[in-house]
């Protein structure tokens, strides 16, 4: 007899590889990429909204755990002037994690393609505006709730002012405090058992903690997406730093959305250990010339960790790897 719960698991993700894979076919499924040319014109059918709720059931979340939001970057926007001059710029679009929907990351990079032979002024700054608009209005609408887009120059990078995605002064590499080569790295699947409470009740401080050791897979096309995370904890109880090394290591072989990886690290680390402040923020690397990057946290004045990645008039600086 199949268990109920494995059913409805099943269900759940044939659900959302059914939504996702509308332009790519499904993953592992032995499907053919499906032909894709480029329209002329900017369409905004391509875009893919995924209920946030698919990806929430199984971690018994409703949404309302936390505050936080989505920052992209999409590196590859181009547009033309009415001469034909192109028009070269990066996006940062930020949306709030409460929105009933998230975009599936091809079809934005489909979307955003749509741009590439579109018209949109005879000024290069005016052009900025009008397709920056345009971008805010179409994700507006496909995920019911405010979007926030900031079209930056790709030669403002020069002269423009930098922010840090997150004040990393604040944090300490995770994988410095373990002696990694002493350690078993063995589960390479989540699971919340591989938490263990450190033995000491006498902190001497909240943890501060980010490692570059995130690694999980793309949902749809089971790629590996690569990333940091950023982890900070105040409360009676933590895990150890070995347990928690291991823990963001055993996401290796999970097939989630970026998104999803964020909120399931924070669920794990608020059920297993009920914190009083708990902010998680997950940057992940670019792949396909867009980068996602979630924050959650549990109180709103911790995204002040992060407001160089919320403010989408900023350029962020890059880890090493993005």
């Amino acid at each position: 007899m199949v268990d109920i719960t494995e059913a409805a698991e099943d269900l759940r993700q044939q659900q959302i590889n059914e939504i996702a894979s509308q332009h790519l076919g499904k993953a592992g499924d032995g499907s053919v990429v499906k032909p894709y040319v480029t329209p002329d014109e900017v369409d905004s059918s391509l875009l893919v909204p995924i209920p946030r709720h698919l990806n929430r059931t199984h971690y018994n979340l409703k949404g309302d755990e936390f505050y936080g939001f989505d920052t992209w970057h999409a590196y590859e926007v181009s547009f033309l002037l009415d001469n034909g001059y192109p028009v070269n710029c990066v996006a940062k679009i930020v949306y709030d994690c409460r929105s009933e929907y998230i975009v599936e990351s091809k079809s934005l990079k489909l979307y955003l393609n749509s741009y590439n032979l579109a018209k949109f002024g005879s000024n290069v700054d005016g052009s900025i505006s009008a397709a920056r608009n345009n971008i805010s209005s179409d994700l507006s609408e496909a995920l019911g709730v405010p979007v926030e887009v900031y079209l930056h120059r790709a030669d403002e990078g020069s002269r423009g002012e930098y922010e840090n995605p997150v004040k990393k002064q604040d944090f300490f590499c995770l994988d410095e405090e373990v002696d990694v080569e002493d350690v078993d790295f063995t589960q390479y699947n989540e699971s919340p058992d591989i938490l263990i409470k450190q033995d000491s009740n006498n902190y001497e401080e909240d943890v501060w903690v980010w490692t570059p050791s995130l690694r999980s897979n793309c949902r749809v096309t089971n790629q590996p997406d690569w990333g940091d995370v950023y982890i900070y904890m105040k409360g009676d109880e933590r895990p150890s730093y070995e347990s928690l090394l291991q823990y963001i290591v055993s996401m290796r072989k999970e097939n989630h959305f970026h998104e999803e990886i964020c909120e399931c690290i924070y669920k794990r680390l608020l059920d297993k250990f009920g914190p009083s402040e708990l902010f998680v923020c997950c940057l992940y690397t670019r792949r396909g010339g867009i980068d996602i990057n979630p924050a959650r946290y549990s109180h709103k004045h911790l995204g002040n960790l992060a407001t160089g990645l919320r403010n989408s008039m900023a350029i962020s600086e890059k880890t090493l790897r993005q």
